[in-house]
């Protein structure tokens, strides 16, 4: 178990070391910087080009890549993300103030995923009418394709302007978390359900399934005894990814909701060009996906013991062949 958590750290370093320098380098091959996107929005102020300069300077714009890059990188490894170009306030206190709200809109969306994804999957495996599995299994293709602000603006009509149920706009109270969280779990939940209920009816065609059912064991049992447990590892494993992309969808729920979070401050930082901002939240988004995803590695030997004795042998057999 040892050797199998300092490879999965080992590669969670290494994700989020490219994670910063890939966003580094895009943000520094963009046109311009954030001190003349603040200025040319302010054309007509007299600065002369010695402030403009001196502006530069101090927030180290005017050194070499390579010598920002070991600096920026130097100063994010003790926990300095750097300070906002637009109100020269620290990236992690802006992160800070927008983590709750973002994170209560995610947490509710996963857990609405989870359930109402999985709700589906085993009730398409479960049934006994062939018609209805269909009917179930053509829904999470819909959920998919279906855009997230054209759900979040169907909610608004809905349920916030024609029955006044829950608010359209801002954060107060549990029922403004609602219509954002609904929205942002539609495409969530209908992969989950598609991955889960594959793997369900693959799960429920092998030998051991057979097995239980000669043995007397019911559809039910069968099902969340026997196929659910080895069905659950795919599924978990889009679960974790998802969980990045839920930080992503609130970018575009927040817009639409109105409401305060990281997606608002991502969208005004790329407005701004606020790179020092930007990047600090990829670094973030990145961080959540690999704390997610370590989480998910360390729950497959749970689920499945055979994964610690398998991955040695394959590593083994790899490195002889090379």
């Amino acid at each position: 178990m040892g050797g199998y958590l300092a490879r999965r750290l080992g590669q969670a370093v290494l994700v989020l070391w490219a994670a910063y320098t890939v966003s580094f380098l895009v943000l520094y091959a963009l046109p311009g910087d954030a001190v003349d996107t603040r200025l040319g929005a302010d054309s007509g102020s007299d600065i002369t080009p010695e402030q403009i300069a001196a502006l530069k300077s101090d927030y180290g714009l005017d050194r070499p890549l390579v010598i920002q890059y070991l600096t920026q990188l130097g100063r994010a490894l003790g926990g300095d993300l750097g300070r906002s170009f637009d109100n020269g306030r620290p990236v992690t206190s802006l992160i800070a103030e927008g983590l709750p709200a973002t994170l209560a809109i995610a947490g509710a969306a996963l857990v609405i995923s989870v359930l109402a994804g999985g709700g589906l999957a085993l009730l398409a495996a479960g049934t006994r009418h062939r018609r209805l599995s269909r009917f179930l299994l053509n829904l999470p293709p819909l959920g998919v394709a279906v855009p997230g602000f054209w759900v979040g603006l169907l909610l608004l009509q809905q349920f916030s302007f024609r029955l006044p149920i829950f608010p359209a706009l801002g954060n107060e109270g549990l029922r403004s978390i609602v219509l954002p969280a609904i929205t942002l779990a539609l495409p969530t939940s209908a992969m989950i359900a598609q991955l889960l209920a594959k793997s369900l009816s693959q799960s429920l065609a092998e030998p051991y399934a057979d097995t239980a059912r000669a043995k007397g064991a019911s559809r039910s049992r069968v099902l969340l005894r026997h196929a659910l447990r080895n069905a659950t590892l795919p599924a978990l494993t889009v679960a974790g990814l998802l969980t990045g992309q839920l930080l992503s969808g609130s970018v575009v729920v927040e817009t639409v909701f109105s409401r305060t979070g990281l997606g608002r401050l991502t969208a005004t930082a790329v407005s701004a060009q606020d790179t020092a901002v930007v990047q600090g939240l990829v670094i973030f988004g990145a961080l959540v996906f690999v704390l997610v995803n370590l989480l998910v590695d360390l729950l497959y030997p749970v689920l499945d013991r055979r994964i610690l004795r398998t991955t040695p042998r394959i590593l083994i057999t790899a490195e002889g062949r090379t």
